[in-house]
């Protein structure tokens, strides 16, 4: 069984990928990665804070800042909290793409285009051989749509000039026109789209009556907006694309493939069962291709993508009304709802 796949000009041993994760963010958590069959790591994310800190530019960053107040910067870690700073994510970048036989991708975590880019083209330089954009930015009230989506775009240009490697830029799902969006990503210089970005709502409190930044892991059923997108944008863009979120099985990674992603990224997974669940996920994989009699990765890649599906209305409204209309809630039967003194109210 061939299991081989291409992600952003890179040849893999297999389509599961070990996305950014406090696991990656030290050179033994990358071994360890890498000894539980990872086919390629992507680093914890440098954050442009830190690039613009280590500036001694971070005033900038206040001005810019998605909360306009001066106790905002509060909120963010100092500077001695982080584990690595530019320089060692730089010194990680050469001593794990020196020892490791897998591609290990640094991953930048930027919300502007500007002050930060010629840091794309030190990674390049540590030995980086890819690179991933995690774009996230959360808009000021009164910004258009069309200033927020000419920001990301460019940021990938400020990344495309910077240097010569392929990147992939990670987005979120919060834009009006997703297939459009993709395409000005992917002309501006983009190689490869990674679907999607988890965006770390607050939570309340109650009893302290404080907002709670708690991080909480995905799960298997979030894949499915990923999944979509996957599916519509496949052959449509010359570029790589890359399923992540609510990868938690080797069917779940399966099930990115058939939409049309050249490789699975998982965290959360392996973050609540350890590196050996790579293991597992593997053999899951190949158990399914197995019993489907599939021979190659190549083989089922985006055979159920919007292009090749029986029913393409599936992915489109069509489908969704017809969805709305065909459930019918286990407490009522044909013809009647229940009443609200069913309820005893």
């Amino acid at each position: 069984m061939d299991l081989k796949t291409k992600y952003l000009g890179l040849e893999l041993k297999h389509p599961i990928v070990a996305s950014p994760s406090p696991i990656s963010q030290r050179f033994d958590g990358i071994r360890r990665l890498e000894d539980a069959g990872a086919s390629a790591i992507v680093l914890a994310s440098l954050f442009e804070e830190q690039i613009r800190f280590e500036n001694e530019s971070f005033a900038y960053f206040d001005h810019i800042s998605s909360n306009n107040f001066a106790e905002s910067l509060s909120f963010f870690p100092k500077m001695d909290e982080f584990v690595a700073g530019p320089d060692e994510y730089l010194e990680l970048i050469r001593k794990a793409s020196e020892c490791c036989e897998v591609p290990v991708i640094p991953s930048l975590n930027a919300t502007s285009p500007e002050g930060w880019g010629d840091y794309a083209g030190k990674m390049q330089q540590a030995g980086a051989k890819a690179l991933e954009l995690n774009a996230y930015y959360i808009p000021d009230f009164g910004q258009t749509s069309v200033h927020v989506e000419q920001r990301y775009v460019d940021m990938v240009k400020t990344v495309r000039a910077s240097i010569k490697i392929p990147f992939a830029v990670k987005l979120t799902p919060y834009f009006s026109s997703m297939g459009d969006m993709a395409k000005r990503l992917t002309d501006a210089g983009a190689d490869g789209l990674v679907l999607f970005n988890r965006l770390y709502q607050p939570d309340f409190d109650l009893d302290l009556q404080d907002v709670k930044t708690t991080l909480e892991l995905s799960d298997s059923n979030e894949i499915r907006l990923s999944l979509l997108w996957i599916a519509n944008l496949y052959g449509q863009l010359n570029c790589s694309l890359a399923g992540t979120t609510g990868v938690h099985r080797g069917t779940d990674a399966v099930k990115y493939l058939l939409a049309g992603a050249d490789v699975a990224m998982t965290t959360s997974a392996l973050l609540k069962h350890g590196t050996g669940h790579l293991l597992v996920m593997l053999a899951e994989l190949i158990d399914w291709c197995d019993r489907h009699n599939v021979d190659s990765i190549d083989q089922i890649r985006g055979s159920m993508s919007k292009k090749h599906v029986l029913d393409p209305a599936a992915f489109d409204r069509a489908n969704y009304v017809k969805v709305l209309q065909s459930y019918m809630p286990k407490y009522s039967t044909p013809g009647r709802f229940k009443r609200y003194e069913d309820f005893g109210l």
